[in-house]
C-alpha cells in the first residue's frame, strides 16, 4: 500500500473520527468510511474487510460508554446477541458465493419508510412505549435477521436496529440506541471473523480509523446519554435519507431512480 501516505492516513483517521460519532447516534457511518477507503486506493474487498475492523472498535467504543453510564446491560441481551452473531456469519458466509447488488432496490424503500415515520409521528421514542412482541421473538427475527443484513450488505443496520427496538420493544431512542450498539459490535465481529479468514483486512488502515472511531464514538455516545430523542430522532432522518440517496444514485439500475426519472420524464 505505497499509496497511502502519512497525508491520505491522516484524512482516514479524521473520516474514522467522524463516522464513529454519527454511528454512535444513528447509524449511517458506512456512508463515509467506505468511499473514503475506496478514493483512497483501497480494493472493494479490501475496502469492505477494513471498514468492518475500524467500525468494530466504534461500535466496542460506543458500547462501553453505554453499558459504564447504566443505558445497557449485555448479559440480559444474551439471547439478541447469539442470534444476531448468527445471523450475521451466515450472511458474511453467503455474500461471498452470491451477488448482493439485488437489495439495492429493497432497502432504500425500508429506509424511506423510517424518515416518514419519524416525521409523522413527533412522539415516536420520545419515551418507553408498549411492548408489541417479546424478546426472545425479537431475537430470533430481528437479531437474526438484521444481523444477517449486515453481514450480507450492511447500509443502515444501526438505523434498523433502532427503529426494531423504538417500534417493537417500545424502547425510548436513547435506550433503543444504546442497545443497538450491543448488537451491531456482534454483527461487526462476527462479519469481521470471515474477513480476516479470507485475508482481506489492512490491519494498518483498520487500527488507525479504529482509533479515530473510538474517539468519535465516544462523543457521539455522550451526545446521545445527554440528549437524548433531541438529538437521535433529527440524526436518524437524515441518516436514511442519507443511505437512501448513496444506494439510490449510485446504483443506475435502481428501481427508485429509475421511477424518479420517469416522473421527470413526464412533466418535461
Amino acid at each position: 500500500m505505497d499509496l497511502l501516505t502519512p497525508e491520505i492516513l491522516g484524512t482516514l483517521f479524521a473520516v474514522g473520527l467522524l463516522a464513529g460519532f454519527v454511528d454512535a447516534i444513528a447509524g449511517g457511518g458506512g456512508l463515509l468510511t467506505i468511499p473514503a477507503l475506496l478514493a483512497a486506493g483501497i480494493t472493494p474487498a479490501e475496502a469492505l474487510a477494513t471498514n468492518k475492523l475500524q467500525s468494530s472498535f466504534g461500535s466496542l467504543s460506543a458500547t462501553i460508554k453505554f453499558v459504564r453510564r447504566g443505558e445497557v446491560h449485555p448479559g440480559a441481551m444474551r439471547t439478541m446477541i447469539a442470534c444476531t452473531f448468527v445471523g450475521s456469519a451466515f450472511g458474511a458466509i453467503l455474500v461471498q458465493l452470491l451477488d448482493s447488488s439485488f437489495l439495492r432496490d429493497v432497502i432504500p424503500i425500508l429506509l424511506i419508510g423510517i424518515a416518514l415515520y419519524l416525521l409523522l409521528s413527533p412522539k415516536a421514542g420520545d419515551m418507553d412505549a408498549h411492548q408489541r412482541i417479546g424478546e426472545h421473538a425479537f431475537a430470533f427475527s430481528v437479531g437474526t435477521g438484521i444481523g444477517f443484513y449486515d453481514g450480507f450488505f450492511g447500509p443502515g443496520t444501526g438505523t434498523f436496529f433502532t427503529i426494531a427496538f423504538v417500534s417493537l420493544l417500545g424502547h425510548n431512542l436513547r435506550k433503543a440506541t444504546a442497545h443497538t450498539k450491543v448488537l451491531n459490535l456482534t454483527s461487526n465481529i462476527a462479519a469481521l471473523i470471515f474477513f480476516i479468514v479470507g485475508g482481506h483486512v489492512l490491519w494498518t488502515v483498520g487500527l488507525l480509523m479504529g482509533a479515530g472511531q473510538s474517539i468519535g464514538a465516544q462523543l457521539g455516545a455522550h451526545m446521545v446519554i445527554r440528549n437524548g430523542a433531541r438529538i437521535v430522532r433529527p440524526m436518524l432522518i437524515v441518516a436514511s435519507v442519507a443511505i437512501t440517496a448513496k444506494l439510490v444514485w449510485s446504483d443506475e439500475h435502481n428501481i427508485l431512480r429509475e421511477a424518479f426519472a420517469a416522473l421527470a420524464a413526464l412533466f418535461a
